[in-house]
């Protein structure tokens, strides 16, 4: 689990493919790995990933193909930053909001403009997410804990304060940016705790509007 609140950004130094997966090399900056040990995870642009080695200056972690596929590492390469926390621990002070980097979708920027000394961004999730993104909610992108501002149908609003900007990679942003995007735990986990026994049927899925008619949620 992560807060969401970026220690410190990195680089990535390598990509290698290897049998069909990624193995990856992250510089990581200032971030503090005294206290990492082999097998523990870092999150990287909201990725979690498990350090397999650990040089010293970095680590290497291995990428599936499926986390290739649902996420936007497949579009790094050698000397593109990226945002890095470290696991929280019973100690953490929880900053953010509770991140269990596992991406749910990927998102683009549409657009991006400075609004006094903040910066006003737009940003499209995936259609089967919008669902999940409320205004003044948490939302997770590329790793870093941000409250949304505003919501039209799939796309979400941010302002994003100089502090933010200068301390994760969203000062890098630009129209048409792909992102990763994590949605709050709190209403995935509502979601199927409101399907009951459904939830066990095979072809179980989200809440949709008849389920909700079905089950007087919505009255008439």
């Amino acid at each position: 689990m992560f807060t969401g609140i970026i220690e410190a950004v990195g680089q990535i130094q390598s990509m290698q493919p290897q049998g069909g997966d990624v193995r990856l090399y992250v510089r990581t900056g200032k971030l503090d790995l005294g206290d990492v040990k082999l097998g523990d995870s870092i999150a990287v642009n909201g990725v979690c990933l498990t350090a397999i080695e650990l040089p010293g200056d970095g680590f290497w972690a291995d990428v599936s193909q499926e986390t290739i596929r649902r996420t936007a590492l497949a579009s790094l390469k050698p000397g593109s930053r990226v945002n890095l926390e470290k696991a929280l621990t019973p100690t953490t002070r929880l900053g953010g909001h509770l991140v269990s980097g596992h991406v749910d979708g990927v998102g683009k920027v549409l657009s991006l403009h400075q609004d006094a000394r903040s910066w006003h961004f737009r940003v499209e999730a995936p259609a089967e997410l919008a669902k999940y993104i409320a205004e003044k909610g948490s939302i997770t992108v590329d790793g870093t804990s941000l409250t949304v501002n505003a919501v039209e149908g799939a796309v979400f609003h941010l302002n994003i304060v100089p502090h933010t900007l200068q301390e994760t990679v969203m000062g890098d942003y630009q129209p048409g940016t792909i992102v990763n995007l994590e949605v709050d735990l709190i209403a995935r986990y509502l979601e199927r705790l409101l399907l009951g026994e459904k939830a066990a049927e095979p072809t179980a899925g989200g809440i949709s509007m008849a389920f909700l008619a079905e089950n007087g949620f919505l009255k008439s």
